[in-house]
């Protein structure tokens, strides 16, 4: 047995942030956003909602298509990295808003990969036996711990606010479903992309001049991601492609987390794969972290750009640096 997907949704606010939009709260412009990321507009929340309710939304989506309730669900993994509180986490609080049974919940913490890391505990469980419906999801509330001003510009045009959702059940080992996940993780390079407060290493009273000092806000030495994230996609993306006995001419549709489009096009151009069989919406929704994989799959699966034996990539990379990729047989 392994894992297969029996219904994929999403969900986005309806609020459409464009690049205009914060040319009004800092010192940028359309032009220069898109020149260095690709995205046009982003999706913010409004005020009072977040990431356990738009994970709700995402989750209603994908099990309507899977055709189960709540009640048929024996486990949900809930990926962010911003959760509506700092505990309890965000899986217990989608388990009581869908009115599951007291069925177990886990939160994944690897930020842009944890849709990658989420769907290979959910293949390990359904492969083991242990449970038969598990509902993956990857959500993100960022807007609200951006810095948006012109100090904090570099980041803050680049995420934005969203959930996806899959629903995974048990598939025959020569039928559709995940094939093999490859995990990897590299934290020597931890604050090249991180956030450092809060914190458990200083006393809570030294809060206030950290905050006052912008130490809350992400941090990111974009040079630095943009060269680890183009050479470590392309490594996994071949790397899972061995494992299975596949190249990259097999390959249908590759489904990258949504960082920033020119990461994407460097790594089309690096796997030699052309623009049609790379999933790209980061020009309208920017980054959404956990969010952008099962986004991005939702899409493409309205689109009719998967269909029955297609062979897809998921792959990601992010904050840890932590990286990953899925084959998937439709």
């Amino acid at each position: 047995m392994h894992a297969k997907f029996a219904g994929v949704g999403h969900f986005v606010p309806e609020r459409v942030v464009t690049n205009h939009d914060l040319a009004s709260l800092m010192d940028t412009t359309d032009s220069w956003i898109v020149e260095r990321t690709g995205i046009s507009e982003r999706r913010f929340v409004r005020e009072g909602q977040g990431t356990s309710e738009m994970g709700e939304q995402a989750a209603r989506a994908a099990m309507k298509m899977a055709g189960v309730t709540p009640s048929d669900l024996d486990f949900i993994i809930f990926a962010t990295l911003s959760p509506d509180y700092m505990f309890p986490g965000c899986g217990v609080l989608l388990q009581n808003r869908l009115g599951c049974a007291t069925i177990g919940a886990l939160d994944v913490r690897t930020q842009c990969t944890g849709f990658i890391y989420g769907l290979a505990v959910a293949d390990a469980f359904i492969r083991m036996g242990m449970y038969k419906r598990i509902l993956l999801v990857g959500a993100e509330t960022q807007s609200m711990g951006l810095d948006l001003t012109t100090r904090g510009r570099d980041i803050a045009v680049i995420f934005g606010d969203g959930a996806g959702a899959a629903v995974l059940v048990p598939s025959e080992d020569d039928g559709p479903g995940v094939m093999e996940t490859i995990l990897h993780s590299e934290g020597s390079h931890a604050k090249e992309l991180w956030m450092e407060v809060p914190t458990c290493l200083v006393p809570t009273t030294r809060t206030p001049e950290l905050v006052a000092e912008g130490r809350h806000f992400p941090q990111m030495n974009g040079r630095e991601v943009f060269r680890h994230a183009t050479r470590r996609f392309v490594e996994a993306v071949d790397e899972v492609l061995e494992r299975v006995g596949k190249t990259r001419d097999d390959v249908d549709l590759i489904v990258p987390h949504q960082a920033n489009k020119r990461i994407s096009d460097a790594v089309g151009e690096r796997l030699g794969i052309p623009p049609a069989r790379i999933v790209q919406n980061v020009q309208r929704f920017g980054n959404t972290t956990a969010a952008s994989i099962p986004i991005a799959l939702s899409e493409a699966l309205q689109e009719g750009r998967v269909q029955p034996g297609h062979l897809l990539v998921l792959v990601a990379f992010g904050s840890g640096f932590t990286w990953g990729a899925s084959a998937v047989r439709w």
